[in-house]
């Protein structure tokens, strides 16, 4: 019997989501306190801009650029002191910072649109995308993490942007990411989707909640849809996963056995709670669905777990 890794895709399905076209060299390994600054200084330096929520994109012939040149930067007050190195591309530094000129004062030729509107719309390619969900997530980051967490003191920003350093107690703090499982629940040929009150109307999805200390991937699955939903499951497997800047989270995307099907929402978490044939979920996906039920968009691991049960053969 061959080793099952050798059975797996050679493109592994996280590729295909949203976020996940990152393909910079980080360098990691090579990061020092000068590392930002002389990709600051570097001649083919380019600067991602965001504020509030927005990127910052150029256009031009109908087309979105989010790559500003350090000069360029200068006339949106870029805020260097805040900046974060991202990697290397082909040419050169791909940097963020944020800007410290409001979206009601830019030129026509640049337009601040929110990340999810970036996302959605695919207004720029799926590398920049991902570049972009790891610049905010880091500044996302360094927003809510300015003081130690050991002393209190002002910590300061080191190492490109990937490690904070209290000065005081000289404690190091390093950028955190929030795994959060998300599961689509399956018996025979049938699925469990549910709706929050913040989706969109009609909108259902795969139930989701944050992994504990102390907890696996395949009990947060089981603990979420039992909470949630009411229903035990039994096997659990890993599918994808998927980068999500919002603000700094890791989407671990899982299918479920379900032992039973009698559900038991929780309604302080969910609208509503049901199960969805695989015909169903095929019309819903087709987009002539009787109710006018919708998914989130392709690019969300949501969609992909869903329409790669609702395609299976």
């Amino acid at each position: 019997m061959p080793f099952r890794l050798f059975d797996a895709p050679l493109r592994e399905p996280s590729q295909f989501v949203g976020f996940a076209g990152n393909d910079l060299d980080r360098q990691s390994e090579n990061r020092d306190e000068e590392s930002l600054v002389k990709a600051l200084t570097h001649p083919e330096a380019r600067l991602m801009l965001v504020n509030g929520g927005r990127a910052y994109l150029k256009l031009k012939d109908g087309l979105f650029d989010p790559h500003f040149t350090p000069a360029e930067s200068v006339a949106f007050k870029a805020q260097l002191d805040h900046a974060v190195l991202l990697g290397f591309d082909a040419t050169g530094p791909r940097i963020v910072v944020p800007a410290g000129v409001e979206p009601d004062d830019l030129p026509l030729t640049v337009k601040a649109i929110d990340y999810r509107s970036v996302y959605v719309q695919g207004l720029i390619a799926l590398s920049d995308l991902g570049a972009m969900a790891q610049g905010v997530s880091l500044l996302a980051w360094h927003s809510s993490h300015r003081f130690c967490s050991k002393c209190g003191h002002e910590s300061e920003m080191s190492h490109g942007g990937y490690r904070r350093v209290c000065p005081n107690c000289g404690t190091e703090h390093f950028p955190r990411t929030d795994p959060v499982a998300i599961m689509l629940t399956v018996s025979g040929e049938k699925c469990l989707l549910g709706r929050s009150p913040r989706f969109a109307p009609g909108m259902y999805s795969c139930l989701a909640g944050f992994i504990e200390p102390g907890e696996t991937i395949e009990n947060a699955v089981r603990r979420e849809t039992l909470e949630e939903a009411g229903i035990r499951l039994g096997r659990v497997v890993y599918q994808a996963s998927q980068p999500w800047p919002f603000p700094h989270s890791l989407m671990i995307g899982c299918y479920g056995e379900a032992l039973s099907e009698d559900i038991h929402a929780d309604l302080n978490e969910l609208e509503d709670c049901r199960w969805f044939t695989r015909e169903e979920v095929r019309a819903i996906i087709a987009g002539n669905h009787e109710a006018d039920i919708t998914i989130p968009p392709p690019g969300a691991i949501a969609s992909h777990l869903i329409r790669t049960w609702a395609e299976e053969d």
